[in-house]
């Protein structure tokens, strides 16, 4: 596997990604953009990212926060405060995961023509706002992503979307998902969601483990989305 940083620009912030993917297979290849948590492009990204070369993608961990911006485990004052700025902007937002999609584009391994994203908790929100910002990707998986859309309008959805939610994640109730769900049939998007239950908010990682705060790991939930991201990427990029 060959991995490598890279150092982009959203207008005078200084972002860097890190990317990963399988060198012995000649050619170009569908890349997925791989948006973190709040804590920013560490090492779980990163892992992510060499998950999809995996795959037989270009696996790009972008960057939302800024080059060598990073957050804590456990520092939630710390990460709203990392995060909060680009929730609460969603135009900010949009124009940063836009950046990081120019440049996966660009990279000479990469198919430009077959580009999708998937992200977890706020990077889930990330991908989201990529798709409702009418972006021509094939397909976003949000994973125990934040569903509240922003005070903006939607372009067009061109985007396939798939959502792997924990039916008991606090962060996002109920009627967020119902709102969802009916945000994207009002679009005529293609759309899906698995609710898993018995399952709380960043179910994919293995390092959560407080029920209090609403976050704990699934191994179950965990293997059954990976078997989802794995068959909803081939999907899109036949």
């Amino acid at each position: 596997m060959k991995t490598e940083t890279l150092d982009y620009l959203d207008d005078e912030t200084q972002l860097e990604a890190f990317l990963a993917w399988d060198d012995t297979k000649p050619g170009k290849k569908p890349a997925v953009l791989v948006a973190h948590d709040w804590t920013g492009r560490r090492d779980f990204a990163k892992n992510k990212a060499k998950e999809m070369a995996n795959l037989g993608y270009v696996g790009f961990a972008l960057d939302m926060y800024g080059k060598g911006v990073f957050g804590a485990d456990g520092d939630v004052d710390g990460n709203s405060a990392l995060m909060n700025p680009l929730a609460g902007d969603r135009v900010a937002l949009r124009k940063r995961i836009l950046s990081a999609l120019d440049v996966v584009r660009s990279h000479e391994q990469v198919d430009a023509s077959r580009v999708g994203a998937i992200g977890y908790c706020f990077g889930g929100m990330c991908v989201l706002e990529l798709a409702r910002s009418g972006a021509d990707v094939k397909g976003v998986i949000s994973i125990h992503g934040i569903f509240s859309p922003g005070d903006i309008p939607n372009e067009k959805i061109i985007s396939k979307i798939l959502c792997l939610h924990g039916q008991d994640d606090p962060m996002v109730p109920p009627q967020q998902v119902l709102d969802l769900e009916n945000e994207l049939s009002d679009a005529g998007a293609d759309w899906q969601v698995h609710a898993y239950g018995g399952t709380m908010h960043a179910f994919t990682n293995p390092s959560a483990n407080n029920p209090d705060f609403g976050t704990v790991y699934n191994p179950v939930a965990d293997r059954r989305a990976t078997k989802a991201i794995k068959d909803f990427f081939e999907e899109v990029f036949v």
